[in-house]
């Protein structure tokens, strides 16, 4: 074999791992923007987040997920819809299935303990609408959890929360960002 030709062969080799890597790590990894105040001051609105993909069992306390939120009042049930067609929450997850139901989440549900596959989240704002509102979310809801935040370049402002008048209607909704 030549030389060149076995430079050829490598450097195909090499785009075609590239390739595979990139399109795997699109699957696994998305990155979202954060509208809303529910996550204040954790994460502002237009901050972007970069979340990974993960199972509902390897969910740990303290976490922040994101999860397809409830459709007038409900939750869906069967696969997760594509990245575009569901409306995204983000959250901090507070209680995993057989932990104590948290007080001030209680009046929302009627149990003791978070049920297996049910978890509980509570936005880290003032405003937001978690579960102490709506009561538990389906495991099999969660998208992934946050990797880490990602720098916009842009100097931060303080979110319309902090004006008067502000109402939180559809505080924490995210709807992912396809850049």
């Amino acid at each position: 074999m030549r030389p060149v030709t076995s430079v050829l062969i490598a450097t195909a080799t090499a785009a075609a791992v590239a390739a595979t890597a990139a399109v795997l790590a699109r699957r696994r990894l998305v990155i979202v923007h954060v509208t809303g105040p529910s996550m204040l001051p954790t994460y502002r609105a237009g901050d972007r987040v970069l979340i990974r993909r993960v199972s509902a069992r390897s969910l740990r306390r303290g976490q922040v997920v994101v999860f397809e939120g409830p459709r007038e009042g409900r939750w869906r049930a069967g696969p997760l819809p594509g990245l575009d067609a569901a409306a995204w929450m983000i959250k901090r997850v507070t209680a995993l299935p057989g932990d104590p139901v948290p007080d001030d989440v209680a009046p929302a549900v009627a149990d003791a303990m978070v049920p297996e596959g049910r978890l509980v989240v509570i936005g880290d704002g003032v405003f937001s609408a978690d579960s102490r509102k709506w009561g538990y979310v389906p495991a099999d809801r969660v998208l992934g959890v946050v990797v880490r935040g990602l720098t916009s370049g842009r100097a931060r402002v303080e979110h319309e929360s902090a004006q008067p008048g502000w109402t939180p209607e559809g505080a924490g909704w995210v709807p992912v960002d396809d850049s």
